[in-house]
């Protein structure tokens, strides 16, 4: 697992960062770097099947993100990290909260930006095996994946589709760390089509189960539209229990922390407190 550090090395870690689908650490660099110079350590990793990681990726017979959930276990015992805020966004978001479901003991508490949460029908029907499909997968998989150069891929990706709301900086380092050189000069994306789109049909998982098992303090900042944060009676129980908060962010899609940076380092700031 490739990881990328923020902050001063003569600390423990405040906060490990967890990405969204088909992004990379670097993505982030703009959020994290501000709080590193504030004096946190932060880590923010590659996931497995994105960025500079070279874990296997293997999309036959995956039904879950089980698998992204026991890296961040992994992880979390490898470095031996204690009392450290688990963050995400999207995918990110839910690897993290089945971490600190599975290691109690090691997570201060979790702080989420529109973490993906599937209600228990749709769990139960992933289970089944007739989720309906979602056109997120088709865009996935027809997804160009080779580009004469970075230069090329930054210039076709500005301003258009998902990156529409993007920081322009924020979407430069996504491209440099989002694509692998090849032999013939060409690049091509780190986080393979087929991967991606395993990510958005493999939902088996219960993310509202390891939100109930928590023993830690859970922030979630939910996007206003598109929001991938399904909230059903089970989560609304949690809520009402004070066990997790809830707060909708105005004005922002699920890309909320491309659109609202000093949200999510509000956010770590006060988890540090």
């Amino acid at each position: 697992m490739a990881a990328l550090e923020f902050g001063p090395a003569d600390r423990p870690y405040d906060v490990v960062f967890v990405h969204a689908n088909g992004f990379n650490a670097l993505t982030y660099r703009t959020i994290l770097a501000p709080l590193g110079r504030e004096g946190l350590r932060l880590l923010a990793v590659d996931q497995r099947g994105h960025g500079a990681s070279t874990l296997p990726a293997v999309v036959e017979g995956r039904e879950s993100w089980d698998d992204l959930g026991e890296d961040m276990v992994a992880l979390l015992q490898a470095l031996d990290l204690t009392d450290v805020v688990l963050s995400g966004h999207s995918m990110g978001g839910a690897a993290s909260v089945m971490a600190a479901a599975a290691e109690p003991g090691r997570v201060r508490s979790l702080q989420l930006f529109d973490p993906v949460v599937m209600t228990a029908d749709a769990t139960a029907q992933a289970r089944r095996g007739d989720l309906p499909p979602s056109p997120l997968v088709e865009g996935a998989r027809r997804r160009r994946a080779v580009f004469e150069s970075r230069q090329a891929a930054l210039i076709a990706y500005r301003g258009r589709g998902a990156f529409r709301t993007w920081p322009d900086e924020m979407l430069q380092d996504y491209v440099t760390a989002g694509f692998r050189d090849l032999p013939d000069g060409t690049v091509t994306l780190a986080c393979a089509p087929a991967w991606e789109a395993s990510n958005f049909t493999s939902h088996a998982h219960d993310t509202v189960a390891a939100f109930e098992a928590l023993q830690c303090p859970a922030r979630i900042l939910k996007a206003e539209e598109g929001s991938t944060c399904r909230m059903d009676a089970r989560m609304d129980a949690l809520v009402a229990a004070g066990r997790i908060q809830v707060e909708v962010l105005a004005g922002t899609t699920h890309f909320l922390p491309m659109e609202r940076p000093e949200a999510v380092r509000a956010a770590l700031r006060a988890a540090r407190a």
